[in-house]
């Protein structure tokens, strides 16, 4: 008799459980997704970046000759792309930067966080099951029972334990939104992971090449000052001599000094230009890198990928970024009307009191409960409704931010691409001011020893060579910078076929470097 009300205590302990399962599973096959499904922005209508047909790089025939470059369309962009500089330093740089700069980490914790996110939103799916257990000691008085001079109060014990699951059928989809808006946050973090690798793979190459810059305008200068010094004795021996005034003496001292006036600044730039690399590298300033930058060890790249417009909107991760809110902004449409609609909870409990812990699960202590509630909001000030109205409103938004996204990415490819274009012919240029100027003052230099010119024109020629040597340092390192903006403005390359956790090895020791090495090579080119 025993065992039967064992059994029959289980049994009833157990049926709403099973039903509780069941009525929830048939609920959740029944709910539908309420508002909008989302569909990617199509890619925009244009085919080119700028208004004219794109045309490579060009100098004039007849001046100094400078490397060439060529606009090679439709190509992709090569996953290491700064390897088509051709710098083993570089190279090594940038692999120190990727492993540890905190920058990837935060990106990479944020990505974890949007991920959790989406995973604890999922648990709504579920009935939410919980378990207590609650002793007490209670006293009766004994008044409320017998009256006046009745017995004394009765004192005794309750044991209580039970199990509570309650469920909310997502019977309109809100909580699918719910995750569907939060896995959009995650592709989000995912695509400023991306940016922030580009944006550091890109920092550590413009870094790079302005320290060499730095270096090349600091020769330039050092050139010039021993040229002004070799002057200044030639000035000296001839005022010796009395060939010479001492005023011309004076002023060529003060030229002197003032070209060496210009070393200082351009040293504290070098010195900072340098803490800037090791901090890329995620160093203290104390442990400075050990790579060091010339522009005679940066290869300019002959032939320069161009992709397709399309290409550069999916390759862009501001633009993916921008496209994830989007998508997060119109699931939460969804979320805001489904609140307006009516919602059901069911819940249920099962457990059993005894007076004494060893009675706890003795047959006859049982109970249970199932219910449900249905609710709906009649009346709220117009709240639910003023939200769903500001989640479209966020669509709106989210929507101009794309599209701004898109109009700036095309702008940056077309600006990098116009750069390029008019660099070559002022290096050009440069490059013949520099050659013109280092020749007439080697013929000034010489006629001042025969005391044929005044100290005027050899002033006058030295300035001009300063001027120039350093111009000519300038528009090298910007042409090398406007490359690498270009690789920047077209996306980079990520490494999408590599697990979220391993893109490091993809992108640093298992990349193809066959496309990189043919860019920065002079192979034909489509034009």
């Amino acid at each position: 008799m025993h065992a039967l009300s064992a059994r029959m205590s289980r049994h009833a302990a157990a049926f709403p459980m099973r039903a509780l399962a069941v009525a929830a599973g048939a609920l959740m096959l029944a709910s539908c997704a309420v508002g909008p499904n989302f569909a990617p922005p199509a890619a925009p209508d244009v085919e080119r970046f700028t208004a004219e047909k794109l045309a490579s790089p060009s100098a004039n025939t007849a001046g100094p000759s400078v490397p060439k470059q060529h606009f090679v369309n439709g190509e992709d962009v090569s996953l290491r792309w700064w390897t088509a500089f051709r710098s083993k330093p570089l190279d090594e740089l940038i692999k120190m930067s990727v492993e540890h700069n905190p920058s990837l980490q935060s990106a990479e914790a944020a990505i974890r966080i949007a991920q959790y996110n989406a995973l604890a939103q999922r648990g709504l799916f579920f009935p939410q099951i919980g378990a207590n257990y609650t002793p007490s000691q209670q006293q009766i008085s004994g008044a409320s029972s017998s009256g006046p001079g009745g017995q004394s109060p009765s004192v005794f014990s309750l044991h209580t334990a039970q199990l509570n699951v309650s469920f909310v059928p997502d019977i309109w989809g809100q909580n699918v939104r719910a995750v569907e808006s939060l896995d959009a946050i995650s592709e989000q973090q995912l695509f400023q992971l991306e940016a922030a690798y580009l944006t550091l793979t890109a920092n550590v190459v413009t870094a790079a090449i302005q320290e060499a810059s730095l270096r090349g305008q600091i020769g330039a200068i050092q050139r010039v000052v021993k040229i002004e010094r070799g002057i200044l004795e030639i000035v000296k021996n001839q005022f010796n001599a009395g060939g010479a005034a001492q005023v011309d003496v004076l002023a060529q001292e003060a030229a002197l000094a003032q070209s060496e006036q210009l070393l200082p600044p351009l040293e504290k730039q070098l010195a900072v230009q340098r803490d800037l690399l090791t901090s890329l590298a995620g160093q203290f300033s104390a442990d400075e890198i050990l790579q060091k930058f010339t522009l005679d060890r940066l290869t300019l790249p002959a032939n320069l990928p161009v992709s397709l417009p399309s290409k550069v909107i999916r390759q862009r991760p501001d633009v993916r970024a921008a496209e994830a809110l989007l998508h997060s902004a119109n699931a939460q449409i969804g979320v805001a009307i489904a609140a307006r609609l009516p919602n059901i909870t069911i819940s249920g409990n099962a457990g059993t009191t005894a007076f004494t812990l060893a009675e706890l699960f003795t047959p006859g202590t049982s109970f249970y409960a199932i219910a449900a509630s249905a609710t709906q909001p009649i009346f709220d000030g117009l709240t639910l409704y003023h939200k769903q109205k500001a989640a479209e409103a966020a669509v709106d938004q989210a929507d101009a931010l794309y599209r701004q996204a898109v109009i700036t990415a095309m702008q940056n490819v077309a600006d990098a691409l116009r750069s390029l274009q008019a660099d070559a012919r002022a290096l050009q240029a440069a490059v013949k001011a520099e050659l013109a100027a280092k020749a007439s003052l080697d013929i000034i230099q010489k006629q001042l020893a025969l005391g044929q010119v005044n100290q005027v024109v050899v002033l006058n020629a030295q300035q001009v060579y300063l001027n120039a040597a350093v111009v000519r340092v300038q528009a090298q390192a910007t042409r090398l910078s406007d490359t690498a903006a270009l690789f920047m403005a077209l996306g980079g390359g990520w490494p999408t076929n590599c697990a979220s956790d391993d893109w490091r090895k993809c992108a640093l020791e298992d990349a193809p470097t066959t496309t990189a090495q043919q860019v920065s090579e002079n192979r034909p080119a489509a034009r």
